[in-house]
């Protein structure tokens, strides 16, 4: 923390470069995550807590939320990012379904950086890996991060 009271940024656009990966996130679900997350988001759809409906639909267990797999790919990106930087889209796509019970990783790679108007914008490809090494949620994201120059 400075005398203005503002944060030194943890990371700047100048020490980024294209190919660099983000540190990975692994998250554990268990069946009382997507319980408590379904009452935070109010998102009660029985697949994600009642393993009859689950079983029924031709899964061996309820399903982990999309939404709580895309919260997850922005908290890798924020983390990395730190509170100076800003998450300006987040996109992702959910190709495959995840179950609790077994980890999830969270990636990323910075696909491209330029400058724009005097902002470091940043592109990163994300995604979610399940525990056999397939890609069930891959997106990307932008961000902009501070300079040395801007900053100085």
């Amino acid at each position: 923390i400075t005398n203005s009271g503002t944060e030194t940024p943890t990371l700047w656009f100048e020490d980024v470069t294209t190919g660099d990966e983000l540190p990975e996130v692994v998250k554990n679900p268990d069946t009382k995550q997507l319980v408590m997350y379904a009452g935070a988001s109010q998102d009660f759809v029985a697949i994600h807590y009642d393993q009859n409906v689950a079983k029924e639909a031709g899964h061996p267990t309820v399903i982990i939320h999309g939404a709580l797999k895309s919260a997850w790919l922005g908290e890798l990106v924020t983390s990395w990012i730190g509170s100076a930087g800003r998450l300006l889209e987040l996109d992702v796509q959910y190709r495959a379904i995840d179950f609790p019970g077994t980890p999830a990783t969270c990636f990323g790679k910075v696909t491209d950086t330029r400058m724009e108007d005097g902002v470091g914008i940043v592109e990163v490809e994300i995604g979610l890996r399940n525990s056999e090494g397939a890609t069930t949620t891959p997106g990307r994201a932008l961000v902009s991060l501070p300079t040395r120059t801007t900053n100085s």
